[in-house]
């Protein structure tokens, strides 16, 4: 470390926060496995599909009670 604080003219404890700092950035990309990765992108897919069922059940009650509205305004 301290033979490349020289060579580039740095501090060694720039270097030493650079390590740290790659070190942990790696140790979480071991912790996070891909199998965790899929199983929380497949509740979010869960969820959303939920979500859209809601909402396309909303739409067509609102369409019906808008044509059954449109039936009274005529009659």
């Amino acid at each position: 470390m301290a033979e490349a604080a020289r060579r580039y003219d740095l501090k060694p404890s720039e270097i030493k926060a650079w390590l740290d700092e790659g070190i942990r950035g790696m140790e979480n990309s071991l912790r996070a496995r891909p199998r965790d990765i899929r199983e929380q992108y497949e509740a979010k897919l869960k969820e959303a599909y939920a979500a859209l069922g809601e909402a396309q059940l909303e739409i067509k009650v609102l369409k019906k009670v808008q044509s059954l509205l449109d039936q009274d305004e005529t009659s």
